[in-house]
């Protein structure tokens, strides 16, 4: 194993969007969106959590970068089967930032579940994935189609 060597690149504009769904009961949903959870203010809690892991990124992934991170953006929206944790991360560096977005959506997921556990137990964290990429020598990816909805 090695961590792949970035000295040479050329610093450039960076910008990674993952996604996650938290698939949870409607009243869950409910008494989050209303602010009705004992721990307090879920979403609030969630995006910090993000931001907070996306600059933690290489403590948790082997090999991985530390990066200068120039902006994190975590939003949580209402969906049908719960909610959706979209994170933006951005920086001017010689590598991604892909890893950092995903391990943000994971970490404010997370944290929805740790605060609303003792309501419902039964939430799945599903569907965490790449949505864009943009920036570096392989330029822009972008996710043709949606994931299949989990059942």
């Amino acid at each position: 194993m090695k961590m792949v060597d970035v000295g040479e690149k050329p610093k450039t504009d960076r910008v990674a969007v993952a996604t996650a769904l938290l698939r949870m009961l409607p009243a869950t949903r409910e008494r989050i969106l209303a602010g009705q959870v004992e721990k307090g203010d879920v979403l609030a809690a969630a995006r910090l959590a993000g931001i907070m892991a996306a600059k933690r990124t290489p403590d948790f992934i082997p090999l991985c970068h530390p990066i200068a991170l120039a902006g994190v953006e975590v939003t949580l929206a209402p969906e049908e089967e719960g909610l959706r944790v979209r994170v933006q991360v951005k920086t001017v560096d010689r590598t991604g930032v892909e890893m950092e977005a995903l391990t943000a959506a994971c970490a404010a997921a997370l944290t929805v579940y740790d605060m609303c556990k003792s309501v419902d137990r039964g939430m799945v964290l599903d569907a965490v994935q790449l949505e864009h990429k943009s920036g570096g020598r392989s330029g822009t990816w972008e996710r043709e189609v949606p994931a299949p909805k989990a059942r």
